[in-house]
């Protein structure tokens, strides 16, 4: 497999976009004598955050060195010039309980185990990356890189010892809690039906002394902690509990819209002041604010389990029926998705509020994620082509689709590593 050349799928991508005749960079190179080109910049694109179904390389169709319906795969991936991805252990959020504990441990295992049979069977073609510099030589090498990040600590069952098993099995990012709060800290969408205060409220206590201690052991271990999904306190407290640079791993502008998800002005510039970076997330709500689309999206979970047969909605055996796509097709028709100028709207509001070196990209493909013109990994060239547009030179590209995020990380494995010397 031959390195993927980065210029030629952006002038591929410039077709896509509409509107797009001429893009400002290439028009000034045009201009400009040969004798003052400027060296050829290096784009290594990374998507933060990327869902995987609990059938992953179980089920034929999910089998992603095959043509499958997931918005990411490997052929897409090569296809749309996205060079790595951090897959995702998701579990969603039950009852702090020893069975549910024991429930989120096992779907987590499931997921880390289909994860590696990706890389036991595609060695090829895609190589695990645990550092930085691994990221880099996949990459040289003419290789995808798969990373791993943990989105909701309640696949930890409440026990500390589970950091370091997941460290071990890849797992670089430790994505605190989802929808409805845990034992770590509070959510940015509690769940209220089920008694948990509201976010906001008195009861919103931020961060739990459990999770004071999971940002700890991540700290030790060199991995990084993930605030994305967390509430505000808990955002807030997770800044002054870590030693390292903190990242949110998928989360937009709340300037821009304004969705709990999303992160204020003053966290964002905290964030930065402190070293870390905020991937800004193409996931449609969180990008523009759309209430027709969100209440047609909310009736699709009842009526996949109907057309099952089930009683209630299980977004991974559900989302895959083509009844569902087809359903999903009509709301698009009807209600259009944000586009990729939209997103890269909040890009440019993070870099301006935060700075060029705090931003970086999410796509949350296959977890809802996904914009008119980056609705899946073969389009991954649009938003480089968009961010071109807007005026941005590849040195600051560069930074915003993976060297922002590289560098971030490096810092976080460099704190632990001096911890660990003073303490020797």
């Amino acid at each position: 497999m031959t390195v993927r050349k980065h210029c030629l799928a952006a002038a591929l991508s410039a077709l896509v976009l509409a509107g797009c005749a001429a893009e400002p960079a290439q028009q000034a190179a045009d201009a400009a004598p040969a004798a003052a080109a400027a060296e050829p910049v290096d784009i290594l694109t990374i998507d933060t955050h990327v869902d995987i179904p609990l059938d992953y390389m179980r089920d034929p169709r999910f089998d992603v060195g095959t043509d499958t319906p997931l918005q990411v795969d490997l052929g897409k991936m090569e296809r749309g010039g996205l060079d790595a991805a951090f897959f995702v252990i998701y579990v969603g959020q039950g009852p702090l309980t020893p069975e549910g504990y024991a429930k989120a441990v096992a779907q987590a295992e499931r997921k880390y185990s289909a994860i590696e049979m990706m890389l036991e069977k595609y060695p090829d073609r895609i190589r695990a990356a645990t550092t930085p510099q691994q990221v880099r030589d996949n990459h040289a090498a003419g290789l995808l890189s798969a990373m791993i990040g943990i989105e909701n600590s309640y696949s930890l069952g409440h026990d500390l010892a589970r950091i370091d098993a997941a460290y071990a099995r890849g797992a670089r990012y430790l994505g605190l809690v989802h929808a409805g709060n845990n034992d770590l800290c509070t959510s940015s969408a509690p769940n209220v039906e089920r008694g948990e205060p509201e976010w906001g409220s008195p009861g919103d206590t931020g961060m739990s002394d459990f999770g004071r201690q999971a940002v700890a052991r991540a700290n030790a271990l060199g991995m990084m902690v993930d605030v994305s999904h967390a509430s505000d306190n808990c955002m807030r407290d997770a800044l002054e509990v870590s030693k390292a640079p903190i990242i949110a791993s998928h989360s937009s502008a709340r300037a821009l819209v304004d969705h709990k998800r999303n992160i204020p002005d003053d966290i964002l510039r905290a964030i930065g002041e402190k070293g870390g970076v905020i991937q800004a997330v193409a996931y449609k709500e969180f990008v523009t604010h759309d209430p027709a689309r969100a209440a047609a999206e909310t009736a699709r979970p009842a009526e996949g389990a109907t057309l099952a047969g089930d009683a209630e909605y299980d977004d991974s055996k559900h989302d895959s029926l083509p009844a569902m796509a087809e359903g999903m097709a009509r709301i698009q028709q009807e209600h259009p998705l944000a586009t990729v100028q939209e997103y890269v709207d909040h890009i440019e509001h993070i870099a301006k509020v935060a700075g060029i070196d705090h931003v970086g990209i999410a796509a949350d493909f296959d977890g809802g994620g996904g914009v008119t013109g980056w609705m899946d990994a073969t389009e991954t060239g649009n938003v480089t082509a968009e961010l071109r547009k807007r005026g941005f030179s590849d040195a600051d590209i560069a930074k915003i689709w993976g060297g922002n995020l590289l560098r971030v990380w490096q810092q976080v494995i460099d704190v632990a590593a001096a911890d660990s010397t003073a303490t020797e």
